[in-house]
């Protein structure tokens, strides 16, 4: 399972609704070789699911990921950090055995 905090929910929301997207885009959440730390999170609106995907819904959101990425994101939660500090989009990952400062590496 994914989860998706409540702050993440309202910032996803707020996006979809800046951007004109309808109710058939959804957030696709995937893992790429590469960052820092040796895997990056990757985040985009998408309207088309494949034959792999897992797709979960959580305070109205939904989340799409494929077979491979979610290997390495079950048991997630996406976060929202937007204060003054604010970093945008967070991952806590309890698959991560190592993260970057940046917060948009990590590694298993």
């Amino acid at each position: 399972m994914i989860q998706v905090s409540n702050l993440a929910a309202r910032q996803v929301h707020f996006l979809k609704e800046r951007d004109k997207l309808t109710e058939e885009d959804f957030l696709r959440v995937s893992v790429k070789e590469g960052g820092c730390s040796g895997f990056s999170y990757k985040l985009d609106f998408d309207k088309t699911k494949k034959d792999n995907d897992k797709v979960f819904e959580c305070n109205g959101v939904q989340l799409v990921v494929d077979s491979k990425s979610l290997l390495y994101l079950m048991g997630m939660t996406l976060n929202f950090d937007g204060g003054l500090n604010g970093k945008g989009f967070t991952f806590s990952n309890p698959n991560a055995t190592k993260t970057c400062g940046c917060g948009f590496s990590f590694n298993v």
